[in-house]
């Protein structure tokens, strides 16, 4: 069955709406932070296909992208992948359709919370995988499902933090890199006086006491 449902802003991986259940399980508060853990991954391009499954403990996420918008579930194993992803396609076509046009202008966390009324709505339908609706869409031959991909929430999400310490580091090191370069050029700096500076004294004087000897005769 059908556990977490949540709908994100790719570019910056904030919530936008959120299907919210009664008398969730404690536990499921766990998940809801990989859940966002995968926006933020995805906010930073570290996934780059726009329908992922990732595993993780007895649960699966299943993911769609488009326009910028990440629709994200998160199903029991044994729960149909065709029917989340025809699940997730659902709700695609009615945020779209309800709230397409403030996607972008949205500046706080779930601005279209009062879209979990149509998540639950929807929701429902996909509870019973053996209805006569749910069984039509399993055999649906024109919706394919097999070819997308399914990784584990830890390679996912450990990419990412590699990523960003790669990423880090090489910040780090261009950082480093141009400290030393800027203490390079005041050592050569202070080289050059250290080796010049006893022969301009020297000219100085021998010009000083030319000048001076020129005064007096």
């Amino acid at each position: 069955m059908v556990k977490l449902t949540m709908i994100a802003r790719v570019t910056d991986g904030l919530p936008l709406a959120e299907g919210l259940d009664a008398g969730r399980d404690p536990q499921d508060e766990f998940y809801k932070q990989q859940a966002k853990s995968i926006f933020k991954n995805l906010s930073k391009g570290h996934n780059e296909s726009s329908r992922m499954s990732i595993e993780t403990g007895p649960y699966i996420f299943h993911y769609i992208i488009e326009g910028r918008v990440c629709y994200l579930t998160m199903c029991d194993r044994s729960y149909p992948k065709k029917l989340a992803f025809q699940y997730l396609e659902e709700l695609k076509n009615e945020f779209e359709r309800v709230n397409g046009d403030q996607i972008e202008t949205a500046a706080r966390p779930y601005a279209f919370i009062k879209f979990d009324t149509y998540i639950q709505k929807i929701k429902k339908l996909y509870l019973d995988t053996r209805s006569q609706r749910n069984i039509a869409k399993l055999n649906d031959e024109l919706y394919e499902v097999q070819q997308i991909m399914t990784r584990n929430v830890q390679e996912v999400l450990g990419v990412g933090e590699k990523l960003d310490h790669v990423s880090e580091m090489s910040s780090r090191l261009t950082s480093e890199s141009r400290i030393y370069a800027d203490k390079a050029r005041d050592l050569n700096r202070q080289a050059l006086i250290r080796k010049w500076a006893p022969v301009g004294i020297v000219i100085a004087v021998v010009l000083l006491l030319f000048w001076v000897k020129n005064k007096i005769w």
